[in-house]
């Protein structure tokens, strides 16, 4: 990392994104996106102390399981990281409850507009709250309602996805929203896209993939395997079948869990048109389904039944690295491309 501190690339660099890492207290204002059975405090401490931002990821936590990975994860650092909540969880007050009063410093609310009561209630124990705002009109009531700083994940990440791509996202969002930090994901996999996103206004980049085959990743090496040896294009979108059922896609390799993602639909379908189970009752069997077939994947390494859930930047994954490396060389892209940048026009 010498050379690209001396750089002047590396100052430009900073200063694009000095109100994103003053936001994280981190060196870089690089986060880990949030992976359920991968972002552990294995992985979230390493990012962390390698000088970008770890997220504990709580979705499929109880509050006594997060509140030990809240502790093992300081064992390994001093420094910043923030733990995402999920808010449909069904334990999701008593997740709020372990971080407030082990005083986390910045939670991270995903899976659904966040109420304006839970937002006042991590605040005002001194927790900084950041959300998702898949669109405009959102990311306006998010800041209102007391957001600290947003994400805007466009169609191209893993796992849950919006309708809108990133550079839509980024085009719709950053030149109007000016009062809290913004951060940008979704099919960011090299330094030259972080630079994009700074250059139009923002904070900082938020990647998982690259992460989740990090040598810290508690992944299976089977899982981890199927990302190196995949390109974007071998990465799908979940459908919905019917209006009624409304399912958030989610993008993963194709394989047979897609395939079969299909006849579950079906079956929910048929179900809810005997009446016997409601459009809530469906959705939770989706979530249920994909949730299952994660772990599958990440923890048992089924690739083949499981669900390999990855973002369109698994293309850029060649091989494993530790997290120093891949954010060393992060860093060491973008200040390449501003170095670059500089010479063409003679600065």
């Amino acid at each position: 990392m010498t050379a690209a501190v001396e750089s002047a690339g590396y100052a430009r660099l900073d200063a694009l994104w000095r109100r994103g890492r003053e936001f994280l207290g981190c060196e870089y204002a690089i986060l880990c996106g949030a992976m359920s059975w991968v972002s552990e405090h294995d992985l979230v401490a390493a990012i962390s102390e390698a000088g970008g931002f770890g997220v504990l990821a709580a979705a499929a936590m109880p509050p006594e399981q997060l509140e030990a990975e809240i502790a093992a994860t300081r064992n390994l650092t001093a420094k910043p990281f923030g733990v995402n909540l999920v808010t449909l969880h069904p334990l999701f007050d008593s997740l709020v409850d372990v971080c407030t009063r082990l005083e986390v410093g910045t939670v991270v609310l995903a899976g659904g507009l966040p109420a304006g009561t839970t937002i006042k209630r991590l605040k005002d124990a001194g927790v900084r709250v950041v959300c998702f705002a898949p669109a405009l009109p959102v990311a306006r009531r998010l800041v209102r309602s007391g957001a600290d700083a947003l994400i805007i994940e466009g169609r191209e990440a893993g796992g849950h996805v919006g309708p809108s791509t990133t550079a839509v996202l980024m085009q719709e969002i950053l030149p109007h929203i000016r009062d809290v930090p913004v951060f940008v994901a979704g099919g960011i996999g090299r330094g030259e896209g972080i630079v994009a996103c700074l250059e139009l206004g923002a904070s900082g980049c938020q990647l998982g993939t690259k992460f989740a085959c990090a040598r810290e990743s508690r992944a299976h090496p089977r899982f981890k395997k199927a990302l190196i040896d995949a390109a974007a294009r071998d990465t799908s979108v979940s459908p919905q079948l019917d209006s009624r059922l409304k399912v958030v896609p989610v993008r993963a390799l194709s394989n047979r869990a897609m395939t079969e993602f299909v006849g579950v639909q079906q079956e929910l379908l048929s179900q809810f048109e005997a009446g016997k189970i409601t459009a809530a009752d469906a959705q939770e069997s989706i979530e249920y389904y994909w949730a299952g077939r994660l772990r599958r994947a990440v923890v048992g390494g089924d690739i083949e039944n499981g669900s390999v859930m990855c973002g369109q930047s698994v293309g850029l994954v060649s091989d494993e690295q530790t997290v120093a490396e891949i954010i060393e060389e992060l860093v060491e892209q973008a200040v390449t491309t501003i170095d670059g940048r500089r010479a063409e026009i003679g600065t």
